[in-house]
């Protein structure tokens, strides 16, 4: 083992719901599925290189969803990493449809989450789920019925931990009168900040905030994007300085930046051992995108 294997453990760690220790910078799975998040990967033996690479750059957190696919990338993390390293935590997601490629429809109804939360039991092949995400609250079932059949699950041992995506701070403080809520997943990049008072309920009801988009869907590594110039001027990639700013903008912040390639995996990860200094945040923090 090489140290540039261990690449994550820089980003510092973050206790899941007090009893999961991760590194924050972790690694997301969405890109991995075919076009349109639909379907087998393009390349299915890179998606497997990806997921091991990934585990031995220290990286101690993944985030997928059934609909991934559906199910491609749950199915893939199984062939590439069971059985899992012991301090592997794996987070999954449910509560979108998939009538086809690029198209996502919200059904929290809660025999559905039920069924959903079994399938991917048995497609990561575990005995509990550490994390289970309300992917996307349904507006058609009341908020109590969707938390509520988590908040069963959980009591059953076929969850550990409960989070919620795209939520408001009122539909997290809802949520946590109904069951223990230890996660929330919301879009969310320096360009974007729109939920940063969700961010900041999350850091004060120590829960770890998981952006997704953290660098908005590749729009903020590209060459000549808004962060091009500063990130040549500091010698490191566009995407290394988005990744940087966010653990250093929150303590609860876990980014999960995905790729299906390795040598992006290797780039986005080594944004871990990066510092920014006061001046420098500073700076990307008033910076127009």
């Amino acid at each position: 083992m090489t140290v540039h294997e261990q690449l994550a453990q820089a980003s510092g760690v973050l206790h899941l719901g007090g009893d999961l220790p991760i590194h924050r910078l972790g690694f997301g799975t969405m890109q991995l599925p075919g076009p349109g998040v639909w379907g087998e990967a393009k390349d299915p033996k890179e998606a497997v290189r990806v997921l091991r690479r990934a585990v031995d750059m220290g990286i101690t957190f993944m985030d997928t969803a059934d609909s991934y696919g559906p199910f491609t990338a749950e199915l893939l993390i199984r062939q590439a990493l069971h059985p899992y390293p012991p301090d592997l935590v794996i987070g999954t997601k449910a509560g979108f449809t998939r009538p086809g490629s690029g198209s996502w429809v919200p059904l929290g109804r809660p025999e559905y989450l039920r069924q959903q939360c079994e399938l991917s039991l048995r497609h990561l092949a575990v005995e509990r789920i550490d994390l289970f995400q309300l992917h996307r609250v349904d507006p058609q079932v009341p908020l109590a019925d969707q938390v509520g059949e988590l908040g069963a699950l959980r009591s059953e041992g076929k969850i550990r931990h409960i989070g919620l995506s795209q939520v408001s701070t009122a539909q997290l403080a809802e949520a946590g009168r109904i069951a223990p809520i230890v996660s929330v997943q919301n879009r969310y990049n320096i360009a974007d900040r729109t939920d940063e008072d969700v961010l900041a309920y999350a850091r004060a009801h120590q829960m770890a905030f998981i952006p997704w988009t953290p660098l908005d869907t590749g729009a903020l590594a590209r060459s000549g994007g808004p962060l091009a110039r500063m990130a040549e001027e500091r010698g490191v990639s566009a995407s290394q300085l988005a990744l940087a700013w966010l653990l250093r903008h929150s303590p609860a912040m876990v980014p999960i930046p995905g790729t299906s390639t390795v040598a992006h995996l290797e780039e986005n990860t080594a944004a871990a051992t990066l510092e920014l200094g006061d001046a420098d945040y500073e700076e990307l923090t008033r910076a127009a995108f």
